[in-house]
């Protein structure tokens, strides 16, 4: 069966170790040598000429008598993902080097003596490409015939199963039935650290982990030893995989061979539910996919999306969803009399902070936003405070606030975007470490520097980046010097067309930040009008660590708990602030403290009140580092008009649903809006966007709040503060109750600049689907 013959014409080199019998198969480290991408674009199935761009140097071929139009250096493969048919493979990813080892892409070319692989071969002029004759029909089953071999029949006990590609093409490309009748090979399972799971038998040696160690995160940790049926994928020596990004080969895997450890035997895909989300656990705002199944989190998946992550997450993105089952608040607390906290009611912890702010102005009450708040919560917070006319609203993580550092935007944003990485020329970081405080922009940092050349230097401290750099100190002296022009380094500088200058966010909450981000601004000023930066081209950027600090910033909050420190409130609020910025000993003992969030960390403790909330997989929106800009026509979540302090959160960086795990808690941005009405009632927000969502979660009871009461009047959400009911039913009354009345009559207090002056209404059940209250 000539079809069948199993030849590598990949770019594979092999290297000896020392002092050892065995061969390690290398993949080189090579830029990608494709044009365009197949993935996710397929043109429609017609006749029809398909042309992307100008006809003067493109190369016609015909993918099964169809014609299409592509560029030179175009592979067969992407040919014919153009015309949309469909070509199996298991080794070839567009984000990876091509290696052409599975042959399950084989194709016939007319007039051609035998198949060729569809991932390697460069289309040529006139080529006619066969994807359905008899010869590629045979060669796919016969490669098919060849990986089932030994492969073992593991798919029932499989947690590829249900998403796995050797499931999917051996039904459709493969053969009913096999020749082969010797027993299979058995392969020992590698330990390659604590997170991912191998069953080596099941691998098909199709090399992508291989690939993506090398080439995409960095490391030279896996490779192939052997050769034929005793080829193996291993680390040679017994050792971990050691890469912030490793849990990555669990989804480039076409088959079981690498799997989620902590996943394992807990859920197939088909059981779970699958909710867009944002990953908060560091700035970059990476896209994911949060599969759950019965109000539980079994897993956290990567989301597709150029500008931020691409399609992959970090480890700690991908494995940290398991502490959030785990030491949960989830019942209301209060202290008592002896100083220990105990579980009350909604209403009882809601009466005594709206009792506890109704008793003080300005500067007597504080809050405190923490890391991961969302920018819902943050605005409400804003509300709640401004209304006690305070202006003491501050966030854990520190930011220089002299001179213009939050007044201009740009000052404290990642300006050049995490995909505009890869358009620089020249990359200066100053005091950050960006492979451990934001993995995905560095993996961009790598993928520049891999392919287009990226030279990088840094100021800070000698640490290991996944690719090589120009160290030129650790003192901030060698920055004056940069600045100053003195420093060798400001001729390369000035060389570069594109240069862009990286600050971190832990470099300046050193006691001198104010005067790095000062010394920081004037490199790239002077990298902008020496080198001739075209316009438009942002040089100065902020990489931060934090989720909320950018939301934070845009909404006017102080950076730091300074304030609090030298004027100590008699409340303050902590909304999820857990990294011990404050203690009970900055402030006075008859002080106040309320705490909101999901985890009792370091500022549940020590609070007089608690208050559960939602973690980051319940709620939403998000703004990450480069404060990815609004949609179009997004409203404001305050119903302000657009500026500096007022948040449009309606951005791309959002989840599409939300789900709510078991547990007595709302999230923290309804939480805060029913604080507000408790201690300042009438407070309007508009959720016209959001309109059907909330009405069904009026007809379900899940918003009636104690002493709170809902009405919607033209789009808007108004919140009372309820002072009697003239009749003994109403919204807390049980739904299949024959006690309850079809109206209620109550009487609200409303101030004299509300919207709406009417001192009593009321209020109609409705009883049937669709309509509103």
């Amino acid at each position: 069966m000539e079809p069948l013959a199993f030849k590598l014409r990949s770019p594979l080199f092999w290297s000896r170790r020392p002092n050892s019998e065995s061969v390690m198969l290398r993949l080189p480290t090579v830029g990608r040598a494709l044009a365009g991408a197949a993935k996710g674009s397929l043109a429609p199935s017609n006749t029809a000429r398909i042309s992307v761009r100008a006809a003067s140097n493109m190369v016609e071929v015909f993918v099964d008598g169809k014609p299409v139009e592509v560029e030179p250096g175009t592979t067969v493969l992407q040919a014919c993902e153009k015309v949309g048919v469909q070509i199996p493979r298991f080794c070839y990813h567009e984000r990876l080097s091509v290696a052409g080892n599975c042959r399950m892409c084989l194709v016939e070319i007319e007039k051609a003596p035998k198949p060729v692989a569809a991932c390697a071969m460069p289309v040529m002029k006139g080529w006619n490409i066969l994807t359905n004759s008899e010869k590629t029909r045979k060669a796919r089953e016969g490669v098919m015939e060849f990986l089932l071999a030994n492969h073992p029949l593991d798919c029932p006990i499989c947690d590829q199963g249900g998403e796995c590609d050797l499931q999917d093409q051996s039904m459709q490309f493969g053969s009913d039935r096999s020749r082969f009748t010797e027993g299979k090979r058995a392969v020992e399972d590698k330990n390659i650290g604590p997170l991912i799971k191998t069953i080596m038998t099941r691998c098909i040696q199709c090399t992508r982990c291989v690939r993506f160690a090398s080439e995409i995160a960095g490391v030279e940790d896996l490779g192939t030893t052997g050769r034929g049926n005793n080829l193996q994928i291993g680390t040679y020596v017994e050792k971990m995989f050691m890469s912030e990004l490793s849990g990555n080969v669990i989804d480039v895997c076409p088959v079981g061979a690498l799997t989620s450890k902590p996943y394992a035997f807990t859920a197939r895909p088909w059981e779970t539910r699958k909710t867009e989300s944002i990953d908060v656990l560091d700035a970059v705002g990476s896209n994911i996919i949060v599969s759950t199944r019965g109000g539980e989190v079994m897993r956290v998946m990567p989301r597709l999306n150029e500008d931020v992550n691409e399609e992959w997450i970090s480890d700690k993105t991908r494995f940290a969803y398991d502490g959030l089952k785990r030491q949960r608040l989830t019942q209301p607390m209060v202290k008592d009399d002896s100083g220990q906290l105990t579980a009350t009611t909604w209403e009882d912890a809601l009466t005594r902070v709206a009792g506890a702010l109704q008793s003080v102005q300005g500067s007597e009450v504080a809050a405190i936003a923490g890391g991961m708040a969302d920018a819902e919560a943050l605005v409400s917070l804003k509300d709640l405070l401004n209304r006690l006319n305070s202006e003491n609203l501050c966030t854990e993580e520190v930011f220089p606030m002299a001179g213009a550092g939050t007044d201009l935007r740009s000052n404290y944003l990642l300006n050049s975007r995490i995909a505009g990485i890869e358009d620089c020329d020249l990359l200066l970081l100053v005091g950050t470490n960006p492979r451990y405080e934001a993995p995905l922009f560095n993996a961009r940092i790598r993928k520049s520097w891999l392919h287009n050349e990226l030279r990088v230097a840094m100021v800070g401290h000698n640490v290991d980046l996944s690719y090589t750099y120009d160290h030129l100190g650790e003192d901030t002296a060698v920055l004056k010097e940069l600045a100053n022009g003195t420093h060798p380094f400001c001729q390369v500088l000035s060389a570069a067309k594109r240069p862009v200058v990286v600050v971190g966010s832990s470099a300046l909450q050193r006691d001198d930040g104010a005067a790095i981000l000062s010394t920081v601004s004037t490199i790239a000023q002077n990298a902008r009008t020496s080198s001739g930066v075209e316009e438009g081209w942002k040089v100065l950027n902020v990489l931060h660590r934090v989720a909320s600090q950018v939301a934070a910033l845009d909404l006017g909050y102080k950076a730091g708990v300074d304030a609090i420190r030298k004027n100590p409130p008699k409340v303050l609020f902590l909304l999820g602030a857990d990294d011990g910025c404050i203690t009970r000993a900055d402030l006075p003992k008859d002080s106040l403290i309320i705490y909101q969030g999901h985890h009792g960390d370091t500022g549940a403790p020590m609070a007089d009140i608690i208050l559960p909330g939602a973690a980051y997989t319940e709620k939403m929106p998000y703004v990450n580092t480069e404060r990815r800009e609004p949609a179009p026509g997004a409203r404001h979540i305050s119903g302000g008009e657009p500026g500096p302090h007022n948040l449009t959160p309606l951005v791309p960086q959002h989840s599409k649903g939300r789900y709510m795990t078991a547990g007595s808690f709302l999230s923290d941005g309804q939480v805060v809006k029913t604080i507000t009405e408790g201690a300042a009632p009438c407070t309007v927000y508009s959720f016209r966007n959001q309109k059907r969502f909330i009405v069904n979660r009026i007809k379900r009871r899940a918003l009636w709040l104690p002493g709170v009461i809902i009405r919607w009047a033209d789009g808007f959400l108004l919140l009372y503060s309820i002072t009697h009911a003239s009749t003994t039913g109403g919204p807390t009354t049980p739904r299949n109750s024959s006690a309850r009345p079809n109206k209620v009559l109550y009487s609200v207090a409303a101030p004299p600049n509300c919207l709406i002056t009417a001192r009593t209404w009321q209020f109609e059940e409705a009883r049937q689907r669709g309509q509103e209250g």
